[in-house]
């Protein structure tokens, strides 16, 4: 039975997942402060860790994912880095330190501390392994007020580039994936800021009152048919539009 670990799974994208890789057959471990909406589940196990806390969290991880490699050692294991916070929002200078020291705790620190554990415990390269980065447009351009979050995003996937070259093996894939716009807690989040803290903040309200929000059940879908059950190219950024 494959393995999947998702980080970041209380609700949203991570959710929708857990429930697309149970479906599908595999092994699900599910990581967050919370876990998913109660749900008939086969194969799924939740492990608590607060990724705001990265050192606590890589510690609680390892033996969890050292176990799973030993109990499974012929299945292919799938990683994805999905928890992020789109907070603080506010442009620079006028963030506060403790929360901007958490936002990239949590989207940046977190993500490269869980890739490095889930290497670590899945070293064997007769395995079939595979990272998932899930990053976001704004990796890839600068919005004011969002700073944060779009620098931990651009980090995340250098960690996809470093993975790639790191573990040049034939049996390591190492990508990205920018989901799009999802229906989701963070996209209401977004569009709720004041334009002092989010100056574009009406073009997640356009967004929304226009419809294009897609629901995370059809993301997390496509997700596994193009990325986890079909060939992927090892570091590549893939987009929402191409799945």
């Amino acid at each position: 039975m494959d393995i999947a670990i998702v980080t970041g799974v209380s609700r949203g994208l991570g959710a929708a997942l857990v429930d697309e890789f149970v479906a599908a057959g595999m092994r699900v471990i599910g990581v967050g402060r919370a876990p998913p909406p109660p749900a008939p589940r086969t194969a799924f196990a939740f492990v608590h860790a607060d990724l705001a806390d990265p050192l606590a969290a890589a510690a609680a991880l390892a033996p969890v994912f050292a176990e799973e490699a030993a109990a499974a050692p012929r299945a292919r294991a799938v990683l994805v880095n999905n928890a992020a916070v789109a907070e603080p929002m506010g442009t620079t200078g006028a963030l506060a330190a403790d929360a901007l020291a958490r936002s990239l705790a949590i989207n940046l620190v977190a993500p490269v501390l869980v890739a490095n554990a889930f290497c670590a415990a899945f070293a064997d390269t007769g395995r079939e392994r595979l990272v998932i980065n899930v990053t976001s447009g704004l990796a890839g351009r600068a919005m004011p007020g969002s700073g944060p979050y779009s620098i931990a995003k651009c980090g995340m996937e250098m960690l996809t580039r470093a993975l790639t070259v790191d573990h040049p093996e034939p049996t390591f894939r190492a990508i990205t994936l920018r989901p799009g716009i999802i229906d989701t807690p963070m996209q209401q989040y977004l569009r709720e800021r004041d334009e002092r803290e989010l100056p574009d903040v009406a073009l997640f309200r356009q967004w929304h009152a226009e419809g294009q929000l897609v629901a995370p059940a059809t993301v997390a879908g496509k997700t596994r048919r193009a990325l986890v059950d079909a060939a992927v190219e090892a570091g590549r950024t893939y987009n929402y539009a191409e799945l």
